[in-house]
């Protein structure tokens, strides 16, 4: 069975056949960061709405948790009929509807036959309270936050959970009843379940059922590992499950003594309870395994996939994958990948106006070269500006500094070697700050290719970090769940060489074309030094 979220609060549920009909079956959706949107639904999931295949037909759902700031959520979803045989069942969840008003009701969910059913949802020191008939323990209950599906049960291994006596929790001594629970034992000896002449026990590791003197002993549980048991009296049998296969089987003898009375959890054990269930029939071995598959940890059972409503309605097939990557993209990451987004179009700003720039310069420098070359006279150059051309500037750099000595006019003086020295020097002076303006705002390339990866790793990280966190607390680790959050958070990274990529291709280019203007403006320095020495210079 896969669960596979199609949009904000959309499901789409898949199941692999049984071998017998069931009806009323009741599956637990773990909702978190990794496969469903919470900024869509309001902060208490009052609007989640379940429907069924159709689309329309409207089904019962119960919200056991939903915690909007850490986006988590388990959900459980009245299935209305698994066919033996079927490989295909669908079911939607909304969300998003601002003025949906609460319609989770836990009585409805479960079927007719149940009696009781704690989840042990609630505060940590409050009481357990059942979801069926609204039975609930005599004393507060220590609870581990993080469960199985939700909140557990913690058992100390001193004081057992005591529920009161009740004609919904009772039956005759030879049934039908069916008491199964979640155990995750801290030690392998101690009472799991204790109510009148039915009990289950824990024997050095191994689990023993008795009704009177009648036992059905098989199934060994290691120390802290989640199993599910269950126990059933029925069909003249007294049956143990342990992870819905069948462990042992002993039959039933005449008994007075009926089901009945209080009922004590863990007395002498030290472990965690999830999901009790007590109902007032015989659950079927394919209802058992049905069970433990949808509740369990690794849940095979189920899975999430996410698209937008339209989307899915539209197309009328599976989202595609980079608006699967978005939908699932975390807070941290769209800070990381906004950031990367202004570096992007930071660099590419620069690579744009430097292109430019360089290409003025070089096609004005080769036009002010060749009128250079031409002249016989470097005083006595054609004045035609050229803006961009940083040879001209040094040119003209270096025509003041001899307009200073009266070079070229009548009666002035031959050049010294100091004063040639002297106007080489002011050239120079001009060709560094030419050379700082080539090569102002190349910086920021330099940041976009050192920085970028390493703000996209940073994003990834973190995403990873925040969806294995979700996951640990949802109790949800199949592969499904996991995937959608981890290839979210790898966008980052491929954001961050989004933009290195570009700039470093960028950056070098420009860096070569700047490299042959300076080397242009050094050599057209020497050249006109040496032409004026020799025009002007003392003999």
């Amino acid at each position: 069975m896969e669960w596979r979220l199609e949009g904000p609060g959309q499901d789409h549920l898949e199941h692999h056949g049984t071998k017998e009909a069931l009806s009323g079956v009741v599956v637990p959706v773990r909702l978190h960061s990794g496969n469903f949107d919470f900024l869509s639904a309001k902060p208490d999931g009052a609007d989640l709405r379940v429907v069924a295949a159709d689309d329309k037909t409207p089904l019962k759902f119960w919200v056991e948790r939903f915690d909007g700031s850490n986006e988590l959520a388990v959900v459980w979803v009245q299935v209305p009929s698994v066919a033996p045989g079927t490989d295909k069942n669908v079911v939607y969840v909304y969300a998003g509807n601002d003025k949906a008003a609460a319609e989770s009701t836990a009585t409805a969910v479960y079927d007719g036959n149940m009696n009781a059913a704690f989840t042990f949802a609630g505060k940590d020191g409050a009481p357990a309270q059942d979801a069926v008939n609204q039975l609930a323990t005599s004393a507060p209950v220590a609870r581990e936050t993080n469960g199985l599906i939700g909140p557990a049960a913690r058992l100390d291994g001193q004081q057992a959970i005591v529920i009161p006596a009740s004609d919904k929790l009772k039956a005759s001594a030879s049934g039908p009843y069916t008491v199964s629970l979640w155990l995750k034992p801290d030690t392998l000896t101690g009472t799991v379940f204790q109510q009148g002449p039915l009990s289950l026990a824990l024997n050095v590791g191994k689990l023993e059922a008795n009704l009177g003197k009648v036992k059905a002993a098989g199934g060994e549980l290691p120390a802290s590992a989640w199993a599910h048991v269950a126990v059933v009296v029925g069909n003249n049998k007294l049956t143990l499950f342990v992870n819905g296969e069948q462990a042992a089987q002993s039959d039933l003898q005449a008994s007075s003594n009926p089901i009945e009375g209080e009922i004590n959890l863990g007395q002498g054990l030290a472990a965690q309870i999830d999901e009790l269930e007590i109902a007032s029939t015989v659950r079927s071995a394919d209802w058992l395994k049905f069970a433990r598959a949808a509740q369990s940890a690794d849940a095979k059972l189920v899975a999430g996939v996410s698209q937008t409503p339209d989307t899915a309605k539209d197309s009328g097939g599976e989202p595609g994958y980079f608006g699967i990557l978005v939908g699932n993209l975390t807070v941290d990451a769209w800070v990381v990948i906004g950031i990367l987004g202004v570096m992007f179009a930071v660099a590419a700003w620069v690579m744009y106006a430097k292109a430019v720039f360089v290409g003025r310069a070089d096609k004005a420098n080769r036009a002010f070269l060749q009128r250079f070359r031409e002249a016989r006279d470097v005083m006595q150059i054609e004045a035609k500006a050229l803006q961009h051309s940083s040879l001209q500037r040094l040119y003209e750099a270096g025509l003041r500094e001899l307009n200073k000595r009266d070079v070229g006019k009548a009666g002035a003086k031959a050049l010294s070697g100091a004063s040639i020295d002297a106007v080489k020097a002011a050239i120079d002076a001009d060709m560094v700050r030419e050379s700082h303006e080539l090569n102002s705002k190349m910086v920021l390339l330099t940041i976009a290719i050192s920085g970028g990866p390493f703000l996209g790793l940073l994003g990834t990280v973190v995403g990873v970090m925040i969806t294995f966190a979700a996951i640990a607390a949802a109790g949800d680790v199949n592969v499904n769940a996991i995937a959608p959050g981890i290839a979210a958070a790898l966008l980052a990274t491929v954001a961050g060489l989004g933009v290195a990529i570009p700039a470093l291709f960028g950056y070098n280019y420009l860096a070569s074309r700047i490299k042959n203007i300076s080397s242009d403006m050094q050599i057209f320095v020497d050249e006109f030094v040496t032409r004026v020495a020799e025009t002007y210079g003392a003999r």
